[in-house]
C-alpha cells in the first residue's frame, strides 16, 4: 500500500493479512509470520476481551507458543476499550517488536481498527464515560435495534456501514452525535486519515464467496461444539451484564437467547451462520478501499506469498531512507 509520511524519515515496514471472518488468516498469518521471524499485533475489535475466546475465534494456545502474539486479552468485557486506546496500544506494540529487531505483521478482520493503525483517527469527540452508560442501558431497555433506528434517522451514512445488531458501533456513532450535534460520518470525511507510519504490504484474504460461506457455516457448528454456550454462562455468572457490547456480539447474542430458552441451539447457529455472512461481506467491502492491496483467495502458492514478504521487507533494510 502506498503511503505518504506526515514527519518524513524512514517507516517501518508492516506486513498485514485481513479479509473476512473464517477466511483462514490466522492460519495464513502465523505460517507467515513464523517464516521471516515476525511477531503477530492482533487487528481485531473483538479478540482484545478476556473470557472471550471461542465466539471470538482467538488463535489456539499452540499458535501463540509459535509466534508471538500481542493485543490478545486486554481487558475484561466491561472495560472500555475503543479505536483511539487500541491505535496507542497496537503502535506501542509494533514499536516494540522493531526495536527488538524484529518484523510486525497484522493480522484481523476489523477494518476501522486497521485503518485506526495504520491511517489515524478523525478527530471526533472521545469516548465519553457518563453517556455511555446511558447507551448501554438504553441498549438493554430498547434494544439495539432500535438504536440503529435512531443512528439511521441522525446518521444515515453511519447507519448504512453498520450492522444493526452492532452495539459498539452504533453507541460510538450515537455518543458522537449526540455529543457534538455533527454525525461521526461527517467527522470522517472530513478528516484526509494522513496519519500514516507505516510502509504497508497488505494481503487481502477472501476466498471465493460460496467456499467462505461453506466455512461460515462449519465455523459456526464447530463454535458450538467447543463451547460457546457455556463460555457465555460462565461470563453471565461472573456477574458481567448480557447488554455489554462485546456479549452482544455474533455467536454471544444466539448463546444469551438459547440460555433464556428463546431459541433452540440449531435456530441459534442457523441465526449466527446468517449473521456472520451478513458482516463477512461488509468486511469485503470495507477491504475494496484499501489502496494497492494484494487480494488473494488462500489458493496460491505459500512459496510465493513468502517471497513478496521477504522481498518486501529486505528491501525496507536494504533502503531504511525510502
Amino acid at each position: 500500500m502506498s503511503v505518504g509520511s506526515a514527519t518524513g524519515g524512514p517507516r517501518p515496514r508492516v506486513v498485514a493479512v485481513v479479509g473476512p471472518t473464517a477466511a483462514g488468516k490466522t492460519e495464513l498469518a502465523v505460517d507467515l509470520a513464523a517464516a521471516v521471524g515476525a511477531e503477530i499485533v492482533s487487528v481485531d475489535s473483538r479478540q482484545v476481551y478476556r473470557r472471550l475466546d471461542v465466539g471470538t475465534a482467538k488463535p489456539s494456545s499452540a499458535l501463540r507458543v509459535r509466534v508471538p502474539h500481542h493485543l490478545l486479552d486486554v481487558v475484561e468485557p466491561d472495560e472500555p476499550y475503543d479505536a483511539a486506546r487500541f491505535q496507542r496500544e497496537a503502535r506501542e506494540a509494533v514499536a516494540g517488536i522493531v526495536a527488538r529487531g524484529r518484523s510486525a505483521l497484522l493480522c484481523g478482520g476489523s477494518g476501522f481498527y486497521l485503518r485506526a493503525l495504520t491511517e489515524g483517527l478523525c478527530p471526533a469527540p472521545p469516548a465519553d464515560a457518563a453517556l455511555r452508560t446511558v447507551l448501554a442501558r438504553e441498549i438493554e431497555e430498547r434494544g439495539v435495534a432500535a438504536l440503529h433506528d435512531e443512528l439511521r434517522a441522525v446518521d444515515p451514512a453511519s447507519a448504512e456501514r453498520v450492522s444493526p445488531n452492532d452495539a459498539v458501533r452504533i453507541t460510538r456513532a450515537l455518543e458522537v452525535a449526540r455529543l457534538s450535534g455533527r454525525p461521526l460520518s461527517e467527522w470522517q470525511s472530513a478528516h484526509r486519515f494522513s496519519d500514516r507510519p507505516y510502509e504497508l504490504l497488505v494481503f487481502v484474504l477472501s476466498p471465493p464467496v460460496a467456499v467462505l460461506d461453506r466455512r461460515i457455516a462449519a465455523r459456526s457448528a464447530e463454535m458450538w461444539k467447543a463451547g460457546v454456550l457455556d463460555e457465555t454462562r460462565a461470563v453471565l455468572e461472573a456477574g458481567f451484564a448480557p447488554s455489554l457490547p462485546p456479549l452482544q456480539a455474533m455467536g454471544y447474542r444466539e448463546a444469551q437467547s438459547v440460555l433464556a430458552g428463546t431459541m433452540s441451539v440449531e435456530e441459534a447457529i442457523r441465526a449466527m451462520t446468517l449473521d456472520t455472512r451478513r458482516y463477512a461481506k461488509r468486511q469485503r467491502t470495507w477491504f475494496r478501499r484499501l489502496e494497492d492491496a494484494v487480494w488473494i483467495d488462500g489458493g496460491e502458492p505459500a512459496a510465493s506469498l513468502l517471497h513478496r514478504v521477504r522481498r518486501f521487507l529486505e528491501e525496507g533494510r536494504e533502503s531504511p531512507g525510502e
